[in-house]
């Protein structure tokens, strides 16, 4: 089992592909952001935290303005505490803007303790269809039965 201390200061996801394998983990939706993490079986490394706002959220004066009060978020989570060896990227929605700044720490708060209690817990699937090129089956001639 991992330390869960809350004097982990996660570190940040800087590389396009860091973000990318991300998006692969297991994916939060809120009505603030939407928070995906993964764990990177690297139990001795730092945590690392990326944020991320999508162009039409707004122009970059309103992105920069949702990243900033995402990070904000981060850096005074109090209580919430980051696993070693883990990945979380926060996208922002276009309602971080207006949101009071407790409501979008009380969501935060609440997304990570479910995502790691849903990290903790083994899966049956991820929810996710599975490629759908693969065949469902045998495979039949067509006009035979």
């Amino acid at each position: 089992m991992t330390n869960l201390t809350q004097e982990t200061k996660p570190g940040r996801l800087k590389s396009r592909p860091d973000f990318l394998r991300a998006q692969k983990g297991l994916r939060l939706r809120g009505p603030y952001f939407l928070l995906e993490m993964i764990d990177r079986n690297e139990p001795d490394a730092a945590p690392r935290v990326g944020y991320t706002v999508t162009r039409k959220q707004g122009n970059s004066v309103e992105r920069n303005r949702m990243r900033r009060r995402l990070r904000e978020i981060v850096r005074l989570a109090e209580g919430v505490s980051f696993r070693p060896g883990h990945d979380y990227v926060l996208v922002a929605r276009r309602d971080t803007l207006s949101a009071p700044f407790e409501e979008i720490g009380k969501a935060f708060a609440t997304r990570m303790a479910e995502g790691h209690r849903k990290i903790s817990r083994p899966q049956q699937g991820t929810g996710r269809k599975q490629n759908a090129n693969a065949p469902a089956g045998p495979a039949t001639a067509p006009g035979t039965n």
